[in-house]
């Protein structure tokens, strides 16, 4: 959530951002007015109850009599008239809120500005691109035939876009797991987490997706809770309410979770094979910052990201994120993506977001640097490393040879058994 302190200090940064985004600037406009609005009823009502409060003493040292009488009836009156913008106020601030909570970040200054995934920025590619001396296949070829793929039956026990991963194509992604969550904790120095999958609205309007993308997600009616998009939202509301101590930031937080999205709005995009299901594996990395190293830190997550990469040998590339094409929270953004040999194309595996204080305001997560001090929100920043189903395309398709069989990457095998190459049942 923007601070309504730049609303009313600083409104033509506000549009400025909002221009850069796309997004029409007259929502600047409706927030000041809600914001006067609030204000407004605020001191009048204030107003009233100093001067109710007053009279109060000049009525309790009165006598019995026609005044005291008469004073006591404007005191009720006045008391109506404070119960009427107390709920004006009430009203209003509601309303504000509401509007608040469906206005994205602001971009970082330096964010490239363009309106969508076209205005994206490469900044380097890393590796070389496979070289094969026969046609290579894609994944949706690759894997009914190792028999580690099963489409047919993922649709006949769910329906479209999902998928059913068997023998060392489980195994593969087991190893995948384990080996991630290894490498962010050992040499990244994160904590691992297992938290729920399922959460409260809450949580979900913390990071930043209610109430905007609320068709995107799956929802229990009944006990009112949600599963989770992504890793970020449990990790992120790890600490929601909570007023943290400076000296216990940065805190770094990965989990492997499930992810499940209704993917409403990946409408006409290439759904073929496992590139984009609705329910999906990712290991997940969350930071909690002081808000002068989120700059320094959204870099290290990016390398922290790379590093899966380099260590499965896949090649990638760096993209800077447009101002269009960011996520709803994140103020300056970089995705990593990996080569597919037999998809022929880029595959976005991790977005690396640094998102100012934006979720810790709508989560209420804070700091203090001395026991004295005020209270500061603390910034949050998310990567994956790395999403599943296309770290598994990569590897499947990079790695395959001409005999249809796939290598196991040198890092995985270990965890897989010792197995060095996954052939045909």
């Amino acid at each position: 959530m923007l601070d309504i302190e730049l609303f009313r200090e600083q409104p033509d940064r506000v549009r400025e951002g909002m221009r850069k985004i796309g997004l029409d600037a007259g929502v600047v406009e409706q927030v000041c007015e809600m914001d006067r609005q609030w204000r407004g009823s605020i001191a009048r009502s204030e107003k009233l109850k100093a001067e109710r409060n007053s009279v109060s003493k000049h009525i309790g040292r009165m006598g019995d009599g026609e005044e005291r009488k008469r004073f006591i009836q404007e005191m009720r009156r006045i008391g109506d008239q404070i119960d009427t913008l107390d709920h004006e106020a009430q009203t209003a601030r509601a309303d504000l809120d509401r509007l608040l909570l469906g206005i994205p970040n602001l971009p970082h200054d330096e964010a490239p500005v363009g309106p969508n995934e076209d205005a994206n920025v490469v900044i380097r590619t890393e590796g070389e691109l496979a070289e094969f001396d026969f046609e290579p296949k894609p994944h949706w070829e690759l894997g009914p035939e190792l028999g580690i793929l099963d489409f047919e039956r993922g649709a006949s026990l769910s329906g479209s876009r999902f998928y059913v991963m068997m023998r060392a194509g489980a195994h593969l992604q087991r190893a995948l797991t384990d080996w991630m969550l290894d490498l962010h904790v050992r040499r990244h120095g994160y904590t691992e987490v297992y938290p729920p999958f399922v959460v409260r609205g809450a949580c979900l309007e913390g990071t930043g997706q209610l109430p905007k993308f609320a068709e995107n997600l799956y929802h229990d009616a009944e006990d009112d809770l949600w599963l989770i998009p992504t890793g970020e939202v449990p990790l992120t509301n790890l600490h929601r309410g909570e007023i943290l101590r400076a000296e216990e930031l940065p805190r770094y937080y990965t989990a492997c979770t499930a992810c499940f999205r209704r993917e409403k709005m990946s409408a006409g995009k290439d759904v073929r094979g496992i590139k984009r299901g609705h329910q999906f594996d990712k290991v997940e990395m969350v930071k909690y910052v002081l808000p002068e190293n989120s700059e320094e830190e959204l870099q290290r997550l990016v390398g922290e990201a790379e590093d899966v990469c380099r260590g499965l040998g896949l090649p990638y590339r760096i993209k800077e994120l447009a101002t269009g094409d960011m996520s709803f929270s994140a103020r300056r953004a970089y995705d990593i993506e990996v080569w597919a040999a037999g998809c022929r194309e880029w595959l976005e595996v991790s977005t690396c977001s640094d998102c100012g204080d934006f979720q810790a305001r709508r989560a209420d997560i804070r700091f203090k640097r001395a026991p004295a001090s005020a209270t500061e929100y603390v910034h949050t920043l998310n990567g994956s490393g790395l999403a599943l189903p296309r770290t598994v395309i990569a590897i499947l398709e990079n790695y395959q040879q001409p005999d249809g069989s796939v290598l196991v990457p040198e890092a995985l095998r270990p965890y897989m058994g010792g197995l060095e190459r996954i052939g045909t049942p």
